[in-house]
């Protein structure tokens, strides 16, 4: 009897772990990758090659690359560096969307040696780079399409068609059913992040390709190097097992109705409540005020946000969200850039340009607080309740005895609001100036129209 008392006891201890395991009240996580360490508290840039310099080869993008270490960024963000295709093509150059040879570099950036030499020169220089995927279609003359016809999605009377809907003329969509699709685009992913040190990847509409081949895909490079990969997509299922970080096309177009008068300080509470709400808190979710595709077809950051620039841009940085620098924001760049054509970037245009200044402070300020780092390393937005919920957008981002304080005026009339709860009481420091400053319960904060303050304590 003792025997079986015995077995029966280590039978129950055996099996307590898996019954701790298969608790159906138990949290489960959600979100199965790790990001890799380097993109804790990264800033993202991105390079429009053909654009980025008089030149427009990986040559010249290489000699800026001292000038964006100073800037601060981190991850580099390469748009398609491949072959463009020439059946077809939309203007003089075409899109670089309409990818002819996903194992080519487009000769116009210059050599598979010229582009080694640019992905070396980074990464000595502290940079980690990522490569504009196009996954879900190429060029009408890619090899694929007279090598295997089937690999592609038909019309109704069985001929090539472009993505529906849209006027994508100049590319035709491949067939995500056919196992040899996966296996070229998912090789050639694999290619250059072997062969070249590629650090992962932008997937250009990542929502149009089955989540399955990025899940895939994410796990197969892993095994090669630790990656990052950024969707253009604003799904959260995208986050469970492929991308560190996906598109929040409603932050910046909340950003965007509020600077032009179609919204005010409360439109910030549906995004911020769903955020907080919806999405895991390892999602990284860019928050950017300008890319190639908002630049060329919405207008410039000057168009889109006016005055409220400098308040828009302070909050995608210091917000929840992976912050984005669009070549040529820096410079003030206040044209709209031309898509199938060469349009280099005048980085002299505006000798009094201090929106530069203003992006290097900001990246600054961001590292200097680990309350404001990406994902889950990063703390949760609370709002600070004031009496002037309309014009004043409030928080406090705090952890581990760093605490900011966002105050944001979003409205073109100065306010002067009152602290309604002791949330943001406490002794700061001041963006830029390092002035002291305290606040209390009760206290009023006055801002101009745009006018915003960052405010610091606990940061390094």
């Amino acid at each position: 009897m003792r025997n079986l008392a015995l077995t029966a006891l280590a039978a129950a201890l055996l099996a307590a772990p898996a019954a701790a395991q298969s608790d159906p009240w138990q949290p489960q996580p959600y979100v199965q990758i790790e990001h890799p360490d380097w993109s804790r508290d990264a800033v993202l840039y991105q390079i429009n090659t053909r654009h980025f310099t008089p030149e427009g080869t990986f040559a010249a993008a290489e000699e800026e690359l001292p000038r964006l270490r100073e800037l601060g960024v981190d991850i580099l963000w390469l748009m398609p560096i491949h072959p463009i295709g020439e059946v077809n093509r939309k203007g003089t150059l075409g899109s670089p969307y309409s990818v002819q040879d996903y194992y080519a570099v487009n000769p116009e950036f210059g050599t598979e040696a010229d582009f080694r030499s640019f992905m070396e020169a980074a990464h000595a220089q502290g940079f980690k780079v990522i490569l504009d995927l196009v996954a879900n279609h190429t060029a009408w003359d890619n090899a694929l399409a007279s090598e295997h016809p089937d690999w592609y999605e038909k019309t109704w009377d069985g001929n090539f068609r472009p993505t529906p809907w849209w006027d994508w003329s100049d590319i035709i969509d491949l067939d995500w059913t056919k196992p040899g699709v996966r296996q070229h685009v998912g090789e050639a992913m694999e290619y250059w992040v072997r062969e070249f040190g590629v650090d992962g990847y932008r997937a250009d509409v990542a929502g149009y390709v089955p989540v399955d081949f990025w899940e895939t895909m994410r796990a197969r490079l892993d095994a090669i190097r630790p990656v990052f990969m950024l969707g253009e997509v604003q799904e959260t299922a995208f986050h469970r097992a492929a991308f560190d970080a996906t598109y929040a096309w409603d932050w910046h177009n909340t950003s965007k109705n509020i600077a032009q008068g179609n919204g005010n300080a409360t439109s910030w509470y549906g995004y911020y409540a769903e955020n907080e709400s919806l999405w895991p808190r390892e999602a990284m979710r860019m928050t950017y005020i300008e890319n190639h595709d908002s630049n060329a077809w919405e207008g410039t950051i000057y168009e889109n946000y006016g005055p409220a620039l400098d308040a828009m841009t302070a909050l995608s940085f210091t917000g929840e969200g992976l912050p984005l620098i669009h070549n040529g924001m820096e410079a003030c760049n206040a044209k709209r850039l031309e898509f199938f054509e060469r349009d280099p970037i005048d980085w002299d245009q505006n000798p009094d340009c201090r929106y530069g200044e203003l992006l290097v402070d900001l990246i600054d300020f961001r590292k200097a607080n680990p309350a404001l780092e990406n994902g889950q390393w990063g703390a949760v937005m609370q709002q600070v309740v004031t009496d002037q919920p309309q014009q004043m957008f409030a928080w406090v981002r705090q952890e581990e005895g760093n605490k900011v304080v966002g105050l944001f005026n979003f409205s073109a009339e100065p306010v002067t609001a009152t602290l309604s709860d002791g949330l943001a009481a406490g002794s700061y420091s001041e963006f830029r100036s390092d002035a002291p400053v305290t606040l209390a319960t009760g206290d009023k904060v006055t801002l101009p129209a745009w006018g915003f303050r960052l405010l610091s304590a606990g940061g390094e």
